[in-house]
């Protein structure tokens, strides 16, 4: 059986007594790219926010590689681009230095920038387009380029895992493009991506999974047929019994989810 990259049973989340997540159970294997779909409100960001510990669970339990998230340690295996850049005060960080952060996981708190750390963040600021603005603080940029950023931050810590909050939101078309043919190759590569939409657009062809969720619930769970002795755990049944069945073809079914 493989190590499944995150593993949520029963899992709950309420906010002030009001449930948001109501007992997900939720398998992510090594390879998969994931799309959590679902209308405005429905809890796909929350679930994505309890899958890595932000949000703590109220009831259930996850598991990222094995580990509840509170004693996850290897956190350079997963990189995470949350829905939009956040700005703070005092000094303007460059669009370099805010890439370069993506690296912290992977150094030892007294080694010095490594060629290899150089080299990453040189090639995610490549991978985004962003090589000729590598100077420039954050807050110049445009939100798209803002979201490119975030991207080439979590490239740059050359995760296993990649973890995507609606990468493609409120982005352009060419960005979009971008997005996709970057992830297409991360796909190649064998890594493994989570993220949340509210349509597909072109990242449609890498899907290979779409995740319904209605409020707080697992609606539609899709994908290929597994061979036997894959990571899911034995038992767990990813056709949930009240889940609703796509209108059309696959996706085109679950971008509908989202209106």
């Amino acid at each position: 059986m493989s190590e499944t990259a995150f593993a949520m049973t029963d899992g709950r989340v309420s906010f002030d007594g009001k449930p948001v997540l109501r007992g997900i159970d939720l398998t992510v294997c090594p390879g998969e790219v994931v799309a959590l779909l679902g209308a405005n409100g429905s809890g796909k960001s929350t679930l994505v926010r309890a899958l890595l510990g932000i949000t703590p669970l109220t009831g259930g339990s996850t598991l990222m590689y094995g580990s509840p998230p509170g004693r996850f340690r290897d956190w350079w295996r997963i990189g995470y681009v949350p829905q939009r850049l956040q700005v703070g005060g005092g000094v303007p960080a460059t669009v370099r230095e805010v890439v370069a952060s993506g690296r912290i996981a992977r150094q030892s708190r007294f080694r010095r920038t490594s060629p290899a750390d150089k080299a990453a963040v040189a090639d995610a600021l490549e991978a985004v387009r962003l090589a000729d603005r590598a100077n420039d603080p954050v807050q110049s940029l445009s939100g798209g380029q803002q979201q490119r950023v975030l991207i080439a931050r979590a490239l740059a810590g050359e995760p296993d895992t990649y973890v995507m909050d609606e990468p493609t939101a409120g982005v352009d078309a060419d960005t979009q493009q971008l997005l996709a043919d970057t992830l297409a190759g991360l796909v190649r590569d064998g890594k493994t991506v989570v993220l949340v939409a509210h349509e597909l657009g072109p990242l449609e062809p890498i899907i290979t999974r779409g995740v319904v969720i209605r409020e707080g619930r697992v609606a539609h769970d899709g994908r290929p047929p597994r061979p036997e002795g894959d990571c899911a755990r034995p038992g767990h049944e990813h056709q949930h019994p009240h889940a609703a069945t796509p209108a059309a073809g696959p996706l085109t079914g679950w971008q509908g989810e989202a209106p």
